[in-house]
């Protein structure tokens, strides 16, 4: 038997106008972890699409082995059938069914001819301990979190006999807790003879879990590395990934500081649903003029509840507090007033909430500023042309033309957008909840140059980040969250992992420098 389980050989796939992928070669050993890296728009979920059955044999060129025979899945049916099984980034999982339901969903176990209740139940515990998920199996997937809906996702592929389990970006939305726990996992996964792919965009992570390594870049191998005997590093990688030496992972800036503009000062939060639930508890924060300012929390520390309810009252019931802009107090009742006064929030969630995906690039750029260019109701097609090629140039957004739809676009180029549409509305404060979260390390520099551009301009940025090095590496002052606390700040000068961490698990606020008046 040979050691690759899988091979496939000049994969090329096109969309038109677009050549997706070009003659990729890779190969994967068998009982392995295998990582597939690349910027956004490498091809890297379409070269799994293409060895799963999104893309049915015949809509591709090159050739695909699975265990020494060809490949030639039509569908994902016919793939899951010979053991390949693909978790996409965005789960398919229904809320309103049971882990055990969603375990079986098109699998179901029956007796007789009907469900049998019993047997899903019972067969649900067996691979729900085999992940390390502790929960009823008649429990609702919507009333459990994303770390463990990821291991329903894999417990469900265990259902079908997996043999080449595929991830793509496994831990973008998971905590560093629930990402370890899941890395454990694989490991384990991969002890009792399952070889999985990983696509992720967090290099430290594959650099612990991964035995190889793909690298491919603008739809072609670039090269494959054995992580141990190559030696590989952080440094190694993104250089094969971006074609290129990236001398430091954030962009040098010198920022220039000017007087406090904005500030929050005694804002309170209660739960929508839950009114007796206070999700932020008399926060206060202030931001100056060319300052990067961070937010950092666990994950429910309400940061993005914070966020959310300053940006419009988006998000909330009971809000109570003040904002003022310039020494102004601002009445904000939505999110027209919000971006009339000179806010605008960039979301974490940028597929559901921070663009239309079936819109092309022109519609997104300029909705949240549509008045601008619309005189007694009708709107100026050339000038939303106009801007759009200017945002799209300024952004550095690849795509073929104005026209293009969102929805076709690589991650990265979707932030882009996202902070493009919100700079044409000209904010004084632009608030970025994750803005760099599932995208490459190449679109991420990208990223921080444009918004180092924004400070230089004499805005401000509120930076809502689950990573601390970004923070550290971005930001000029930072404030942790807890519970819907304000714990502390630290400054630029003082900041460390160890100190933010501290004031992130803190109770009640306290700590860290006095807050600046």
């Amino acid at each position: 038997m040979s050691e690759d389980i899988l091979r496939m050989r000049g994969i090329t796939k096109r969309f038109p106008g677009v050549l997706a992928l070009s003659g990729v070669d890779m190969r994967v050993k068998r009982a392995t972890i295998h990582a597939l890296v690349g910027e956004n728009g490498a091809g890297k979920s379409t070269l799994m699409k293409v060895l799963s059955g999104v893309y049915a044999h015949g809509d591709f060129e090159g050739e695909i082995e699975f265990e020494g025979r060809p490949a030639r899945f039509r569908n994902i049916r016919d793939s899951e059938s010979a053991g390949v099984v693909i978790i996409h980034q965005e789960l398919a999982l229904v809320g309103e069914l049971s882990i055990a339901e969603n375990i079986f969903l098109g699998n179901e176990q029956k007796s007789g001819g009907f469900i049998s209740w019993a047997k899903t139940n019972t067969e649900a515990s067996r691979l729900m301990k085999q992940v390390g998920l502790q929960d009823n199996p008649q429990t609702l997937v919507e009333k459990i979190g994303v770390g463990k809906q990821q291991l329903v996702e894999i417990a469900k592929a265990l259902s079908k006999n997996v043999k080449l389990l595929i991830l793509d970006e496994p831990t973008a939305a998971l905590n560093d807790t629930d990402s370890e726990n899941l890395l454990d996992l694989l490991r384990a996964l991969r002890d009792e003879g399952v070889t999985c792919i990983i696509i992720s965009h967090k290099l430290g992570e594959v650099l612990s879990v991964a035995d190889s390594i793909t690298v491919l870049r603008d739809g072609q191998t670039i090269e494959t590395l054995a992580t141990e005997a190559d030696g590989v590093t952080q440094d190694r990688l993104i250089k094969s990934m971006v074609g290129r030496d990236l001398e430091h992972l954030y962009p040098p800036h010198e920022p220039t500081i000017g007087e406090v503009f904005f500030e929050v000062k005694d804002w309170t939060v209660h739960h929508p649903d839950q009114r007796e639930r206070v999700i932020v508890n008399n926060a206060e924060i202030n931001v100056a003029r060319g300052e990067i300012v961070g937010l950092a929390g666990l994950m429910g520390a309400g940061r993005t509840e914070f966020a959310m309810s300053v940006f419009g009252r988006s998000w909330g019931s009971d809000i109570s507090g003040t904002v003022t802009l310039d020494g102004k107090r601002l009445r904000i009742r939505s999110v027209p007033e919000a971006i009339e006064a000179g806010l605008a929030y960039a979301t974490e969630d940028r597929k559901h909430y921070g663009l239309h995906l079936d819109y092309d690039l022109r519609e997104n750029f300029t909705l949240p500023g549509l008045s601008k260019l619309s005189k007694y109701g009708v709107v100026d097609q050339h000038g939303i042309n106009a801007v759009s090629e200017r945002l799209r140039t300024e952004f550095g957004v690849k795509a073929p033309s104005v026209y293009s739809l969102a929805g076709n676009l690589s991650g990265g180029n979707q932030q882009k957008i996202v902070l493009g549409k919100w700079v044409f509305t000209e904010p004084e404060l632009l608030i970025l909840d994750e803005p760099t979260r599932g995208i490459d390390v190449g679109a991420k520099y990208e990223i921080y140059e444009l918004i180092h551009k924004l400070v230089d301009q004499g805005k401000g940025v509120l930076m809502i980040s689950s990573e601390l090095p970004e923070l550290l590496g971005m930001c000029d002052r930072i404030y942790a969250m807890s519970a819907g606390h304000i714990t502390g700040q630290v400054d630029r000068a003082n900041a460390t992992q160890e100190e933010l961490m501290r004031l992130m698990t803190l109770e009640t606020a306290s700590g860290g420098e006095e807050l600046r008046q």
